[in-house]
């Protein structure tokens, strides 16, 4: 066990009550604030301690008495009478001063140009550990407490916070106090403020909450989507848990400047401007669903990780799984047509990218200093959480779930728990070994590839694990092979005719499967909600393509992923995914097409240059007849997901296929969308922008930069960025680089733009050089959190000179907070190394000969 002093208060004194007022200087950038603070010494005490960074304590008192308030180490600030201090109640006071950063976190300051000209707003991100930066607090999720904000601000600014303002005071020197109502018990992360030049919209009843969504002027027309999606949230969310909504109003704030997707402040929920804020009738649907969930998202949080909260951050793994589970099952219920659990079949396949390295790490592990928490906010908590929830919630039952789910929330409520807590919640409305089981995946990384083959008696099939690991001969640097799962297998099996359903428990190596007669097929993973991979027996795998048309789309996209997940490992080859390929040619579900072009992706980025001809005919004879089928122009009854599957045809054909006609049809459907506003629906806006920024000169070049300057939604600003780094010239690709340093692109935007542009072919050996040439602007100028976003690109480094290239620039630039991350990044780019050397030499033969 570690030695936790360094980092954990001492326990000998715990808040109950916060009254906290803050004023902030938006244009010197700083604020002043006062706290006080009812708490109960436990235990004598000779001094407090609670958290303070950034900030200078002016003045303390101990119910009334004089105090010293010392800054110390370790982000605290230790506050003393000369006197030992009994046990008892108190209030603390502290006045305090601090500053409005640009890192996008604690009390920070954001920007925006207007009509008006540049505007600033201040606002917060608290979590994992950051209210110690606007106030000197408890700043540990288990010291929950009531919080009375106000805030005195310019009075033509609007305020917000968690609660809803109850008053409203001009002080005569042009500046207002504005005083909010008290939360319930929460913990510091989720405390909010908000000051700026906001517009929000009137307030929506929803079951007697008030819903309103918050935007900076200009924007206010970008708001009714997400006004119906929370809306329906906080419905749907009260009547899936059994408990209604736990606070007074419910806000969800634009930020034009936000380092992370959204934050679950309880009843003051804050975003980044594209997660929020849409145009319905120029947006996608993937843009439209984008803003669903996360809002969905978020609206879970305000039970699951506000009312009822983890104890310590090994904890917030669960928080976030959970919430990642809700707002699936919630836009399901929105959006039936939009299918959203088939299309989280992609995101679990980059979980299962990820956890299939040694470099990966279990759900759940041990968390120290808050820092270390930042590890936790990956695809291992979010997608990998979700997904072997919804496994667990398939295996048992929905109604089963929800049930546990509910009387965990209702026994808890208000207060701190343990993973364990839930699961035993769950294991009583189940009557299930739901603990033994969820340990093997939560408590350690990885999972198994369940191998399948017929017994002599054609009756048997014997269910196989062991643990899948990309590259079995790399570093080690994760657990030792050879662990188990708690595997929960559901079987789907043609038998003399009929359709048969088996489940079964998978927690020894192996085990039988006995059915009544002989077997005509057999699927293992039925549904494709299992966390773990499939192998099938040659014979078992003809028969399943054979009929692989009674397989749904996510049963369809497993199945080819499974199996190049085995090509990329060494386990298959290339011609056993290109026969899958085959038999799946025409499919047009989005998804599923999305899991065969996604390879072909990686193909063109390891091929040598004259075997990348044939991977872009392998493209056009995958999407080319497709294309010919759905057409351009959407059809008034087609299916509600087809232009999506466009997009992605038109997208392929356009880049690794180059295919001339859709290059040549998207750049005149772009000139006349420009041109007249018509000729393009939605769902194809972002495939042919990038299609023809992947074309462009210098003159389409700054074409595409300009309409980034003036774009009129977040979605449009974001897709004409991104094109601008789509561009195969590599003079134009280094002025995007250097436009990362700039005002021009947000430094929450840049670094992932930069991982873009390295992640592509024609881009990575620049990019490349410009990180390692800038590193030092780079690192200090994007928030902390996100600078490791510049080297997400790697993993397409192939050749020895860059990837021994990469690996300096990792091992001479540490970033602590993403050490984790890293690991994997050059696991991958080794492993995507040895696949390029591997296939080379019969590429072009296999994809020639197979299609």
């Amino acid at each position: 066990m570690r030695e936790t002093s360094n980092y954990r208060l001492p326990r000998g004194a715990v808040p109950h009550r916060y009254q906290v007022e803050l004023a902030p200087d938006l244009v010197a950038a700083t604020f002043s604030g006062h706290a006080r603070i009812d708490i109960e010494v436990v235990e004598p005490l000779g001094e407090l301690i609670l958290n303070a960074a950034e900030l200078e304590v002016t003045a303390a008192r101990l119910s009334g008495a004089e105090a010293t308030a010392v800054l110390a180490g370790e982000d605290r600030v230790v506050v003393a009478t000369g006197a030992t201090i009994a046990v008892g109640a108190y209030v603390l006071e502290l006045e305090f001063t601090g500053i409005l950063n640009d890192q996008l976190r604690g009390f920070y300051r954001s920007t925006f140009d207007s009509v008006d000209g540049p505007q600033v707003i201040a606002t917060t991100q608290f979590e994992p550990a950051d209210a110690r930066r606007a106030f000197p607090c408890w700043d540990e999720p288990d010291f929950k407490a009531t919080f009375a904000l106000s805030l005195v601000v310019d009075e033509h600014l609007t305020a917000l916070s968690n609660g809803a303002v109850t008053s409203q005071e001009l002080l005569g020197d042009g500046r207002c106090r504005v005083v909010f109502a008290e939360t319930m018990l929460m913990s510091t992360y989720l405390v909010a403020f908000v000051v700026g030049p906001f517009e929000c919209t009137e307030p929506l009843e929803v079951d007697g909450v008030p819903l309103r969504v918050a935007a900076v002027p200009g924007k206010a027309q970008l708001t009714s989507f997400a006004v119906e999606v929370g809306a329906h949230s906080l419905h749907f969310l009260a009547g899936y848990f059994a408990l209604p909504y736990p606070h007074d109003k419910i806000d969800h704030v634009a930020i034009p400047d936000f380092a992370f997707g959204a934050m679950e402040n309880l009843g003051c929920v804050t975003y980044r401007e594209t997660a929020l804020l849409v145009d319905p009738s120029s947006a996608s649907q993937l843009e439209l669903k984008r803003v669903a969930q996360v809002v969905a998202h978020e609206t879970a949080h305000m039970w699951f990780g506000d009312l009822v909260t983890m104890r310590w951050w090994n904890g917030i793994w669960l928080n976030e799984a959970f919430a990642t589970f809700m707002e699936l099952t919630t836009i399901d219920a929105f959006r039936p047509q939009w299918e959203a659990w088939t299309a989280f079949g992609v995101s679990k396949a980059a979980a299962l990218g990820t956890d299939g390295l040694w470099a990966t790490r279990p759900v759940e592990f041990e968390v120290g200093p808050p820092d270390e928490a930042e590890a936790m906010f990956d695809v291992l908590t979010y997608e990998k959480g979700g997904a072997v929830l919804k496994m667990l919630e398939q295996y048992l039952g929905a109604e089963v779930f929800r049930a546990g789910i509910a009387a965990y929330l209702d026994a808890h409520r208000y207060s701190n728990t343990e993973t364990t807590d839930l699961w035993d919640a769950i294991e009583t409305s189940s009557g299930e070994p739901v603990r033994s089981i969820m340990d093997t995946w939560i408590f350690q990384g990885g999972y198994p590839l369940v191998t399948a083959g017929r017994g002599a008696d054609e009756r048997t099939v014997t269910l196989h694990q062991r643990r899948f690991i990309y590259d079995q001969d790399g570093e080690r640097t994760g657990q030792s092979p050879g662990e188990r799962w708690a595997v929960p297998v559901n079987l789907r099996a043609g038998v003399a005719g009929q359709v048969v359903e088996r489940r079964v428990l998978l927690e020894e190596e192996s085990v039988d499967v006995v059915f009544d007669e002989a077997l005509e097929w057999v699927l293992v993973n039925d549904g494709s909600w299992g966390f773990y991979r499939v192998g099938y027996a040659d014979d078992l795998l003809e028969r399943l393509l054979a009929g692989a048309a009674s397989l749904n789309a996510l049963e369809r996209m497993s199945l080819v992923g499974d199996v190049w997940a085995r090509v990329v490992s060494g386990d298959a080859e290339l011609e056993e995914w290109v026969t899958v390929v085959r038999h799946l040619r025409f499919d047009d579900d989005p998804d599923v097409l999305g899991a065969i072009l996604g390879p072909l992706d990686l193909l063109d980025l390891v091929a040598r240059d004259e075997d990348r001809p044939q991977v872009a005919a392998t493209v056009r004879k995958v999407a080319g007849p497709l294309l010919e089928l759905v057409g351009w122009e959407p059809a008034p009854d087609e299916a509600p997901r087809r232009g999506t599957v466009r997009a992605r045809l038109i997208a392929a054909l356009g880049t690794a296929g180059a295919d001339g006609a859709v290059r040549q049809e998207a750049t005149r459907r772009l000139e006349r969308w420009w041109e007249t506003g018509t000729g393009l629906a939605p769902d194809l806006l972002s495939a042919v922008t990038t299609v023809v920024a992947s074309q462009a000169d210098e003159a389409r070049y700054e074409e595409l930069h300009e309409r980034y300057r003036n774009a009129a939604t977040p979605q449009e600003h974001l897709r004409y960025l991104y094109a601008l780094g789509h561009v195969d010239d590599t003079p134009l690709l280094e002025r995007t680089l250097d436009l990362c340093l700039t005002s021009e692109v947000r430094s929450q935007d840049a670094p992932m733009l930069i991982g873009a542009i390295m992640s592509r072919r024609a881009g990575r050996r620049v990019a490349l050089d410009w990180v390692e040439a800038h590193w030092a602007e780079a690192e200090a100028r994007y928030p902390r959190n996100n600078v490791s976003r510049m080297l997400e690109g790697i993993t397409s480094l192939v050749e020895p000179d860059l990837t021994d290239q990469a690996r300096r620039l990792v091992e001479s630039h540490p970033l602590p907070q993403a050490q984790a991350r890293l690991r994997q990044l050059l696991e991958r780019m080794a492993i995507n190394s040895k696949l390029a050397e591997r296939i080379r030499p019969t590429l072009a033969g296999a994809l020639e000969s197979a299609l």
